[in-house]
């Protein structure tokens, strides 16, 4: 009977749960990526973006972020396609930070209306870094004469088997200073006075979430089930906005007999290590 009844009020008088969608971005933010080790960017996750943000119904959608960094063009991207969605459907962006939201990491998060974190979490590295490995010596010890033909007297800047030159790491560094000074206007446009003085902000130091909540580079402390339930109360739902095909069957129909397989596996290990050694910046 209550269900008959219930039907006789009319939609827009019933009192309905309110459903947050949740998307999660993990990972480094890159470029391209593997079957084997799907990357972080624009192309993977804009079609559950669109769909998290297409729920009618939902007052919010919840960012969940992973993420020790990457791309600066890719980070870019996915927070001005989070802001244009936020506009273009009218609904607030609530951003959670998981283990770590740092560099790139942080940049997305800052799409979010509000940026809720673990007093444990890593947020923050507002900076810009290159790496590489150097062998100028090694070609010579094993007998190999390296053969490079430019048109363009820059054309062959920071050669690993080539003596660094102080004009290439200059040039490097004024390039890490423009990426850097987009990043800080970036964190200023979107904290504004919630920031504080302090002169570490932007030096690329990195804080748990509870100094970061002190440092103004997030709202609050929490999780997200709890923060969702202050705000919508205790019959909140999330419905988590997933990709439908699963990885392993994206990896396994893919590979044509066991040596693709194995080939496969081992790029995945190179990717995997590359991978860690960004984790590993912040201590995971």
């Amino acid at each position: 009977m209550p269900g008959f009844f219930k039907r006789l009020i009319p939609k827009k008088f019933r009192k309905q749960k309110v459903v947050i969608p949740v998307v999660r971005l993990q990972g480094v933010i890159q470029a391209g990526g593997s079957q084997f080790r799907p990357a972080l960017n624009l192309a993977a996750i804009e079609d559950l973006l669109q769909k998290a943000f297409d729920m009618k119904s939902a007052p919010a959608v919840a960012i969940s972020i992973n993420s020790p960094g990457g791309s600066p063009v890719q980070s870019r991207m996915i927070f001005h396609r989070i802001r244009d969605l936020a506009k273009e459907k009218e609904k607030k962006v609530l951003v959670f930070v998981e283990d770590v939201a740092a560099s790139g990491g942080y940049l997305i998060a800052l799409c979010g209306d509000e940026i809720i974190a673990d007093p444990t979490s890593i947020v923050g590295s507002i900076g810009v870094i290159s790496g590489g490995f150097g062998f100028p010596e090694l070609l010579k010890k094993i007998g190999v004469e390296r053969r490079v033909y430019t048109s363009g007297e820059n054309k062959s800047v920071l050669d690993p088997f080539q003596p660094e030159k102080q004009s290439d790491i200059d040039h490097l560094k004024w390039l890490q200073g423009e990426v850097h000074r987009v990043f800080i206007d970036m964190v200023k446009e979107r904290r504004g006075t919630k920031l504080s003085d302090s002169p570490d902000l932007f030096t690329g130091l990195f804080w748990t979430g509870e100094t970061a909540e002190a440092l103004g580079l997030i709202d609050g402390v929490g999780d997200m089930m709890a923060e969702l339930r202050k705000r919508y109360g205790d019959k909140v739902e999330v419905e988590k906005i997933e990709a439908s095909r699963g990885f392993l069957g994206r990896f396994i129909s893919s590979q044509k007999g066991n040596a693709g397989i194995g080939a496969g596996f081992a790029a995945g290990l190179a990717e995997t290590a590359e991978e860690r050694a960004w984790w590993s910046r912040y201590g995971l």
